[in-house]
């Protein structure tokens, strides 16, 4: 089949980027593939990070037109022309923000007579407002079917578009984290941490819940551990440094606010015990996956879809969202029950699950059924 597909690619930033870009690669071992992506994905003042841009230098790649000023209507449509110019069977469009939904409806409606399928990663997003809904039909409505991640996400999918052609598969692990072989001694060292080392990984936003994790290390002083929290803070960082220094866990929580590099993620892996992911929300979550990557165990909450992919007393422990409570009894149960060595064999042998050719069969049987 031909397909184009419409999204952000590699050098910008994020895990939609390394999404897309390894989709196509995979797309183009069995088929034509074209990709267009963004020459402005979000505006300055609508993104709270530092760069929009991915300076690491281990990153998958692949050519794309960076055509796309999410601003600039006139581009939506080049856009659209470009794509009929290619004539391709299926049209793939990355879903996860309803901010681009004028910019990707009207690609969408412009590149018809093609089948579109629309990829969703959040069919809507974690912070609710009034728009959410009206924007994400404006787009979605154009679709003619959808791949998703998660049952939550069928089920609201479902119920806003019915009758319309859904399949579900696995969120497939990233491969663009080189796995160098650190061992977790090495990288204690490197990292300056010891004793008990949890990681709490990514961008940190309210719906990830690391304010519920800060107040369960605050029950945990009695069984000394080293909580990581390894990621750039979109918001209300002082509000989290405050509590830390309230609760008296200076010395147990040590926050590095910055964008890890690929090639730099392995050792903040290989140095914890476990990974915690104390979500509010959630549709499916990439770190799930990179702590797969790296065959360590994870404690999450039961939000959304995390319970299709963390096994609960297997590849790791499950919570109830909002429960400091509870994720402290968690980690206090991981450590002394010893569960780590066999969660991590099962972790690793877990990793067909989540297999990119999952999701290039979904795509070709929904893309063959349009």
């Amino acid at each position: 089949m031909k397909f184009c597909v419409v999204g952000p690619v590699h050098p910008l930033r994020g895990g939609i980027a390394h999404h897309t870009t390894l989709l196509c690669r995979r797309l183009a071992e069995q088929h034509e593939v074209n990709a267009v992506t963004f020459k402005r994905l979000y505006p300055s003042f609508l993104f709270p990070g530092k760069s929009q841009m991915d300076t690491s230098k281990a990153a998958a790649e692949f050519p794309a037109e960076p055509v796309i000023d999410s601003l600039k209507p006139s581009t939506w449509s080049g856009a659209s022309r470009l794509i009929r110019s290619w004539s391709p069977d299926r049209v793939l469009i990355q879903w996860w923000q309803p901010f681009f939904a004028p910019c990707l409806s009207r690609i969408a409606s412009g590149s018809k007579p093609a089948k579109s399928i629309f990829i969703c990663h959040n069919v809507l997003p974690h912070e609710a407002n009034p728009l959410v809904k009206p924007l994400t039909l404006w787009a979605l409505r154009h679709g003619d079917g959808f791949i998703v991640h998660s049952e939550k996400d069928r089920e609201t999918l479902e119920s806003l578009l019915p009758g319309r052609k859904v399949l579900k598969t696995v969120l497939p692990q990233f491969e663009v984290f080189p796995r160098q072989g650190t061992s977790k001694e090495e990288a204690r060292r490197r990292l300056g941490v010891d004793g008990r080392v949890i990681l709490f990984f990514g961008l940190v936003r309210k719906y990830k819940g690391l304010m519920d994790l800060i107040r369960a290390m605050a029950l945990l002083k009695d069984m000394p551990v080293t909580c990581m929290v390894v990621g750039e803070f979109y918001s209300g960082k002082d509000r989290y440094l405050s509590e830390i220094e309230r609760l008296g866990l200076g010395e147990s929580i040590r926050v590095i606010d910055r964008y890890v590099p690929n090639e730099e993620v392995e050792p903040y892996f290989a140095a914890a015990d476990v990974v915690v992911l104390p979500y509010r929300s959630a549709t499916q979550s990439a770190i799930v996956q990179m702590a797969y990557r790296f065959e360590r165990p994870v404690i999450a909450t039961t939000a959304g879809g995390l319970p299709e992919v963390v096994e609960d007393g297997t590849t790791g422990l499950l919570v109830p969202p909002e429960n400091p409570e509870a994720l402290s009894r968690a980690i206090r149960k991981y450590y002394d029950s010893n569960v780590e060595p066999s969660m991590s064999a099962a972790v690793r042998g877990s990793k067909d699950r989540f297999s990119w050719n999952q999701v290039i069969e979904a795509i070709e049987t929904l893309g063959a059924s349009l």
